[in-house]
């Protein structure tokens, strides 16, 4: 059966800053998404084996690059890439994005709104470039973002936004893969054709 008209070609996934592309949860989706292709990268600080994160601008580079080499190995148009991932990593999609990078959607695990601790230092200023439909999946217990600060914040998004709560979860949501799956691939089984 041929693809849906509009039907994302593909799915770029990120991880978070201490994390690598073998993170449980996109690994999971990788495996759960199929046929879907999904494509799983690390930012050039991990493949150096270094620890720390690049500044923003080259880790959102770094997203371009890999955003365009997905969409050119797996033959469709990069506005038809899904980008996202996990913390940092969907943070970053997200810059990319509201900077002008084709798309036709974001997947955003446990989204760092802020520092724990710290919700006055927060990491919004992007979201009204956002025209994207927008999937947040984030725990209840997130000490880095709310429901209620979530919810909040991305009424600033023009784009269409869906917020999935994973019920007692914090950051990592280490129990939860199956549900993330199902979430992810629901979401994506009800994109709207693209304007």
């Amino acid at each position: 059966m041929p693809p849906r008209a509009g039907r994302p070609g593909g799915l770029l996934l990120t991880p978070g800053a201490g994390s690598d592309r073998d993170h449980h949860t996109l690994v999971a989706l990788a495996d759960g998404l199929a046929p879907l292709p999904v494509g799983r990268f690390d930012f050039p600080y991990r493949k150096a084996g270094r620890r720390a994160p690049d500044r923003a601008p080259t880790l959102i580079e770094s997203v371009r690059a890999d955003a365009a080499a997905f969409a050119a190995e797996h033959r469709f148009r990069p506005h038809r890439l899904l980008l996202g991932g996990r913390s940092m990593g969907g943070r970053m999609c997200s810059m990319a994005v509201a900077a002008g990078l084709a798309a036709r959607g974001l997947v955003l695990l446990s989204y760092p709104l802020h520092p724990p601790g710290k919700p006055d230092r927060l990491r919004v200023e992007h979201f009204g470039a956002l025209e994207v439909p927008v999937l947040f999946v984030s725990g209840t217990r997130d000490p880095f973002a709310t429901p209620g600060e979530l919810a909040e914040h991305a009424e600033a998004i023009p784009g269409p936004v869906t917020i999935h709560l994973i019920e007692g979860a914090r950051h990592d949501v280490p129990r939860a893969d199956d549900e993330i799956v199902a979430v992810v691939r629901d979401w994506i089984d009800a994109l709207p054709p693209p304007r």
